[in-house]
């Protein structure tokens, strides 16, 4: 397909069913001006809290993309993402944002899992995203994974979510202390949003 046919086609807005900003911010931040068009809940009007009720990323990020899917008729994608650490038998996983229960924080999340690893040599942990697209009333599921370790105490003030205890492997730098562009080269969520802007791209 031609470069300009495919702009056109991409012009299509696409619905990012999520109302965390911090994802939103981390997506705008990986697309160029002529990729995807996002639209967020938000400027479609919607204000819900979307559940997660599943027990695998791949089923929750199905079960956002179809709550918006149905409710707008549009096309949509969301996405679902956890850490999985080794030696906790894969722990927070899929719970990764639910991980410290009710009254949960980044930083009660980072606390418990700090707590739960005191003692262990063995830091090697990934993140993966999964995204769900629906577009055209057909489903796709695109996948990242960033491999990395957990560090033993808190560094930097960006990102969100673990990204203060999370070193990727290439780096000596948390997450945390990086800039948005230098998380990217490494970012499990990038690396998905990459082969959905693909997918795009290989559209007739």
């Amino acid at each position: 397909m031609e470069r300009n046919a495919t702009i056109i086609f991409l012009m299509t807005p696409i619905i990012f069913a999520t109302n965390n900003f911090n994802k939103i911010s981390e997506v705008q931040s990986s697309i160029k001006n002529d990729s995807l068009i996002i639209k967020t809940l938000i400027e479609e009007g919607i204000d819900i809290d979307i559940p997660e009720p599943y027990f695998t990323l791949e089923e929750n990020a199905r079960e956002k993309a179809g709550v918006i899917n149905k409710l707008t008729q549009k096309n949509c994608f969301a996405e679902d993402t956890g850490l999985f650490v080794e030696s906790l038998n894969g722990a927070p996983g899929v719970k990764s944002a639910r991980y410290a229960g009710e009254g949960r924080s980044d930083d009660k999340n980072i606390s418990l899992l700090l707590q739960n690893l005191a003692g262990q040599n063995n830091r090697n942990a990934f993140f993966k995203t999964v995204i769900c697209l629906i577009w055209k009333n057909e489903t796709y599921l695109f996948e990242g994974i960033c491999e990395g370790k957990i560090n033993f105490e808190k560094k930097g003030n960006s990102g969100f979510g673990y990204d203060p205890v999370f070193i990727p492997t290439g780096s000596t730098k948390t997450f945390a202390e990086m800039t948005i562009n230098e998380k990217n080269i490494f970012s499990h969520r990038k690396k998905a949003l990459v082969k959905l802007i693909d997918f795009f791209d290989n559209q007739n």
